[in-house]
């Protein structure tokens, strides 16, 4: 499994790579935990490519409910069709007439039905720390069972089931009923080495020497305990990217306060790292 994560850009360390081996294998759901930024998001994206099958995101925020990550009815869709049942004149019975709204043109399939119709899949539940319980509780029972039933459609069951890979960022703790049905992996910031790694891997046009300064600098940063957002993976990046666009083949006090923006995301922390750079850039 780490060969082929590292063949499309995604290079995992050997505890990574095995419980994503194991899930797959396993077919058991798999949770990642860690920081923003660490690669949890970019995992499922990875494995959607390795494995040539689809990958629905599930994005979950305060509040979100089951209509949706399951399905709903297309209301507006509905009415039309009364309006036209209405203006041909014919009046089918109440039965035929509902049997009619909700008939398979109307439904829409959010992410979790998706996944359960269109399997094989990978199925990311993204940041399931920020809804609330109750959707955590639907959330495990619907993928305990791998179906789901539509009143009005019976039941749909996953052929095979989605491989799922869920992410938190731990705002809170998931509930124990949640991790005992899952794998689970906490993902910590890559070290030196591995963040070069990545940095040549994903973004080959950057010079050597830039790569490794950028990489040095963020492992700097993470250490300072002092920043409201210590930089992920994505930032290392963005930030590369950033200096080669402006020319840059190494990383100089002029050209790391002119992209500053692209690591730091608070106000607070780019004064901070400004004020630094000096004493990061000295070798």
């Amino acid at each position: 499994m780490s060969t082929r994560l590292t063949a499309v850009g995604y290079l995992p360390d050997d505890g990574l790579a095995t419980i994503t081996y194991l899930a797959i294998a396993m077919q058991r759901p798999l949770l990642l935990e860690g920081e923003p930024g660490t690669g949890k998001t970019a995992l499922a994206e990875a494995v959607s490519e390795i494995l040539q099958i689809p990958l629905i995101r599930l994005q979950c925020y305060e509040g979100i409910d089951s209509t949706q990550a399951l399905y709903d009815w297309d209301f507006t869709r509905q009415i039309l069709h009364l309006r036209t049942v209405e203006a041909t004149g014919v009046a089918p019975g109440t039965d035929e007439l509902e049997e009619s709204l909700f008939d398979e043109r109307f439904l829409l399939a959010r992410p979790i039905l998706r996944a359960l119709r269109e399997a094989p899949a990978v199925l990311l539940v993204d940041e399931i720390d920020r809804a609330d319980d109750e959707f955590e509780a639907f959330l495990l029972e619907v993928l305990s069972a791998n179906q789901v039933t539509i009143p009005e459609l019976g039941t749909i069951t996953a052929t095979t089931p989605p491989i799922v890979i869920l992410t938190s960022n731990r705002t809170r703790e998931l509930h124990d009923a949640l991790k005992r049905r899952c794998l689970y992996h906490w993902i910590e910031h890559p070290g030196l080495a591995r963040e070069i790694q990545i940095l040549r891997s994903r973004l080959p046009e950057v010079s050597v020497a830039l790569a490794e300064q950028v990489a040095s600098v963020v492992q700097q940063l993470r250490l300072n305990g002092e920043m409201r957002k210590p930089p992920g993976v994505a930032e290392t990046l963005d930030w590369a990217k950033a200096l080669h666009h402006l020319g840059s083949r190494e990383l100089d006090h002029e050209s790391a306060a002119a992209t500053i923006g692209a690591v730091c995301k608070y106000r607070e922390d780019t004064e901070r790292v400004r004020a630094a750079l000096d004493t990061l850039l000295t070798p």
